[in-house]
């Protein structure tokens, strides 16, 4: 079995969809299969790297003139074609007569473009962009969605079809507990970090809530001295404005595009993880979270229903008061945060193993290539 793993683009950025193919990669071939990723390299791009801007367009150039005929070559000589991100879906017309399997982890970008994601607008490039996304999904032999609420977005966009399927995203970086010793060197420079501390990570955006988070922990804040630890983007003005309001700016320490490492050893050191996101495709974040034996308060949106089940704390976005008594919980009691922690272990060691989604994938890849 031959398999070709198409990557993403080094100057998108897309640190996840990376790490994902890497795992993919490294999976199969543990299991025989012979496979390779294929990723657009930097010609033009190499001119000015930018995700931005002119640097963005010479990507393009590179991303969607010269890699389809590099794609097309290779595509030639295996069995499978596998596009490891849906926002790449647009190279399925370049795979020949190979079959090609597409994971979709989530239509945001393309809800975006559609309108029905406020804080995703796209430009007229962009709208273009994504319609080409969808006929690339329609193009695609097969169509894995990485949740069961995924597969319903897709199906509603693209039409009743039954080249979908749900495979789910399985843990694709070793986060994992560490030693206390191991935790507090990797955060030797965020010497802030003084007392159990309640951990969001994440951006601003308006799906990810953090005026909720912000919200809810002035409410902690008043029944303890925890901190708030924000990774992932800056705070923005306004959401900063929000927390000296609220009086607890002084609280709050950034971690500004942590390292996986450090993310490692803040789920590892935090009292509680906080995620009350308005939407997502999978959430990668709360597994990881639960890997490395961190409690975790989450929304009740249909994904955390589906990958945590009873292994955490959900609450409807609407009860702030319920968030606030459950995060207040894991701050103060040592025994809540055990049982969280047994519960969560078992919840990722059950169902979210890397080995169980690539072979999965692999049940795909033998029904491609060899069709009945």
């Amino acid at each position: 079995m031959r398999v070709l793993l198409v990557g993403n683009y080094a100057f998108d950025a897309t640190t996840s969809m990376k790490i994902f193919a890497d795992t993919m990669c490294r999976e199969l071939s543990r299991d025989g299969i012979d496979v390779r990723i294929l990723a657009p390299k930097p010609v033009l791009g190499k001119l000015k790297p930018s995700a931005t801007g002119f640097g963005k367009w010479l990507g393009y150039l590179d991303k969607f003139v010269l890699f389809p005929f590099t794609l097309r070559r290779a595509a030639a000589r295996v069995d499978v074609v596998h596009i490891c991100d849906h926002s790449n879906a647009m190279y399925s017309f370049a795979a020949g007569s190979t079959p090609v399997l597409a994971t979709c982890h989530d239509m945001i970008a393309v809800r975006g473009a559609l309108g029905e994601v406020p804080d995703c607008p796209a430009s007229f490039f962009g709208k273009t962009l994504q319609r080409w996304v969808l006929r690339g999904l329609k193009r695609a032999t097969r169509v894995a969605c990485v949740s069961q609420y995924t597969y319903q977005d897709v199906r509603r966009l693209l039409g009743p079809d039954a080249r979908l399927v749900t495979v789910l995203n399985g843990l694709v970086y070793p986060f994992q507990r560490l030693s206390e010793d191991e935790v507090e060197r990797r955060l030797t420079s965020l010497q802030a970090l003084d007392r159990p501390f309640v951990m969001h990570i994440g951006s601003n955006l308006m799906r990810k809530n953090r005026e909720a988070v912000l919200r809810v922990f002035a409410h902690v804040a008043e029944q303890s001295d925890a901190q708030l630890v924000i990774a992932g983007q800056p705070l923005s003005t306004e959401l900063k404005q929000q927390a000296e309001s609220l009086g607890i700016a002084g609280r709050i320490v950034e971690v500004a595009h942590p390292s996986v490492e450090v993310v490692e050893a803040l789920y590892n050191k935090a009292a509680v993880l906080f995620f009350p996101s308005r939407y997502e495709g999978f959430g990668w974040t709360l597994i990881e979270a639960q890997a490395c034996g961190c409690p975790v308060v989450a929304s009740n949106i249909p994904t955390s229903i589906e990958v945590l089940g009873d292994s955490a704390k959900l609450f409807s976005l609407e009860d702030e008061a319920g968030m606030a008594e459950a995060v207040t919980g894991y701050v103060k009691d040592p025994s809540a945060r055990a049982a969280a922690r047994s519960k969560g272990l078992d919840n990722v060691r059950s169902r979210f193993e890397p080995a169980r989604m690539t072979e999965q994938y692999e049940t795909l890849y033998q029904e491609l290539a060899c069709p009945s």
